[in-house]
Formats: C-alpha cells, sequence, structure tokens
C-alpha cells in the first residue's frame, strides 16, 4: 500500500466526480442560487475548495505560485459555468499529481503552516483536506439536487 498514490487517486475520482456535478447545474444562473436556510451556493463552494486545496497542496505542499483570498471565496458571484468547471478541471491535474509525489518523510513531517492551533502532520492535513473536498461535494450534489 502507498498512502500517497492511494490518497492521489482519491482526489482524482473526486475532483472529476465535482466537475461532472457542476456539469449538471442547467445554467449559470442555477449555481448561484440557494433555497432558503442554506448560506453558500454550488458556486461558493466550488470557489471555496478551489481557493482552499490550490492554497494548502498546491502551494504549501507542491511550491505552486498562488495567493489565497479567502474571503473572495465566499463573496463572489456569477461566476460562469464553464470558468469554474475548467478551475476544478485544473485542480484535478495538479493536486493528484503533487500528492502522488509526497514522501514518506514528508507526510510524517509537521505540515509548514499551523492550520488548528497545533501542529499536525502532513498526512493527517492530507486527510482532512480530502475529507473537507466531499463534505463540500456533497453539498454541493444536495443543492444541485434541490434546486
Amino acid at each position: 500500500m502507498n498512502f500517497a498514490k492511494d490518497l492521489a487517486a482519491l482526489f482524482s475520482r473526486d475532483l472529476d466526480r465535482m466537475v461532472e456535478q457542476i456539469r449538471e447545474f442547467p445554467d449559470d444562473e442555477a449555481l448561484w442560487k440557494t433555497p432558503p436556510g442554506i448560506t453558500n451556493s454550488a458556486g461558493t463552494l466550488a470557489a471555496h475548495i478551489d481557493g482552499n486545496l490550490r492554497e494548502f497542496i498546491g502551494r504549501q505542499l507542491g511550491g505552486v505560485s498562488y495567493t489565497r483570498d479567502r474571503p473572495l471565496e465566499f463573496s463572489v458571484r456569477g461566476v460562469p459555468k464553464n470558468e469554474l468547471i475548467e478551475r476544478i478541471a485544473e485542480l484535478r491535474e495538479l493536486i493528484p499529481s503533487i500528492v502522488e509525489n509526497l514522501s514518506e518523510a514528508q507526510l510524517e513531517a509537521t505540515y509548514p503552516q499551523e492550520v488548528f492551533g497545533s501542529p499536525i502532520r502532513t498526512g493527517e492535513f492530507l486527510l482532512h483536506l480530502y475529507g473537507h473536498l466531499n463534505w463540500h461535494r456533497g453539498q454541493l450534489d444536495y443543492l444541485r439536487r434541490i434546486l
């Protein structure tokens, strides 16, 4: 078993699924609708996952140049469906390749940034990020179905 390779495959699979879910929205406008009692639209969730993974895996672990604007992830509106699909498709190429190439020593090392108020191993944080992706992917799917 190779943890990094297995986790990279899971990121690939679920980022592909996210692209498919976004494609299934009928139009750009539907991506940005929120039913009563729901805070974030599907578009907001996609923008957030894009920023989150680019920052925590792309920049911090892969050395890819990126400047995150987390407040913008939650305030941006009206990004066309095709642009969101392109962003997530880019992640599908970027994130798994970075994760797959992490050594056992890198996975066991402390993650470069203290995120939760105390140090965490990189491998453990990657599991958190994978769960975070799927939590929001599930929300996105639910929103698509109720809208």
